[in-house]
């Protein structure tokens, strides 16, 4: 910017003949204006810009920043316009300032080199952010098979409560199915808002293999239940006939044990009750006895 002349008055924005020579730029400063008097338009400039051993000529707006002369070098110098520094009498130049408030006019020489420390932090940037990418991918599938898992979890839910039951090979492949899916997620190295979506999935996975192992429970103990049933179910048939069986036998010694003392003449002593059968309910009866053995050995007394 060129010194102002002592003894001038100071610069008036917008009025009298030195608006015509001072303008206000975008940060507030008030500069002396390059462009021609006549005409308010800025002017296109050309600029020499060298490459290695190659040089470049680029027109561009004389009110340009350093920024858009890189990215309109990008394609012909062959980088990108993050790796790249420009040099302007010996000094880089950063990529905000602009060209006419650095000095820039037409047919100004500019260097232009590679910049390692950018291309390294922008190369890690894209690197963590292709990371970001893959594992917030990898949850969303992650999410999408929890959410079929679960529609068979609250099926087997539905069953057991109402009192059915569920093979217990299920409910296993089941439980095995979440823990691969938990596995998944520990695998995932995530920061910020990913690692917040992966403690949300990681917790719905362990209510499930939870509300399975609760399933599981009360699946086992209904069968139990059952099996007891059925076991129970003949052995109490069988005690009952072989009691009945005994009983009858019973009943007939003592008839015959009394037939024999009423034959000798002594009179016989009835101590219990007994009920009377009619001979046909008798001859079935003891049909129905004959091809069973006894169970003990009676011994007759005359």
């Amino acid at each position: 910017m060129m010194k102002m002349k002592t003894g001038t008055s100071p610069p008036v924005i917008g009025g009298g003949s030195s608006g015509n020579e001072w303008e206000s730029r975008p940060g507030g400063m008030v500069v002396q204006r390059r462009t021609d008097q006549n005409s308010d338009v800025p002017r296109v400039i050309r600029v020499r810009v060298k490459y290695g051993s190659v040089y470049h000529e680029i027109n561009i707006n004389s009110q340009s920043s350093f920024g858009e002369l890189k990215k309109m070098l990008s394609d012909q110098v062959g980088l990108h316009h993050e790796d790249m520094k420009v040099l302007y009498k010996d000094k880089e130049r950063d990529s905000k300032m602009f060209l006419d408030l650095c000095g820039v006019k037409d047919r100004s020489k500019l260097v232009v080199k590679e910049d390692p420390i950018s291309q390294e932090k922008r190369l890690l940037a894209k690197r963590k952010n292709a990371a970001i990418e893959k594992a917030s991918k990898s949850i969303s599938d992650i999410s999408f098979e929890v959410d079929r898992l679960a529609g068979q979890v609250s099926a087997f839910e539905t069953v057991i409560n109402k009192g059915g039951k569920v093979e217990e090979k299920s409910l296993v492949n089941l439980i095995e199915m979440l823990m691969n899916q938990l596995l998944r997620l520990d695998a995932i190295i995530a920061d910020g808002d990913v690692k917040l979506k992966r403690k949300m999935q990681v917790q719905r996975v362990q209510k499930y293999v939870e509300a399975l192992d609760v399933l599981k429970v009360k699946n086992s103990t209904k069968k139990v239940e059952v099996n007891k049933s059925v076991r129970h179910k003949p052995q109490t048939q069988t005690r009952f006939e072989q009691r009945d069986l005994l009983s009858f036998v019973e009943e007939e010694e003592e008839s015959r044990n009394s037939n024999a003392s009423s034959s000798s003449g002594t009179p016989a002593v009835v101590t219990t009750k007994w009920e009377m059968f009619d001979s046909a309910s008798a001859a079935k009866a003891v049909e129905t006895v004959k091809p069973v053995p006894p169970r003990f050995k009676w011994e007759f007394f005359d």
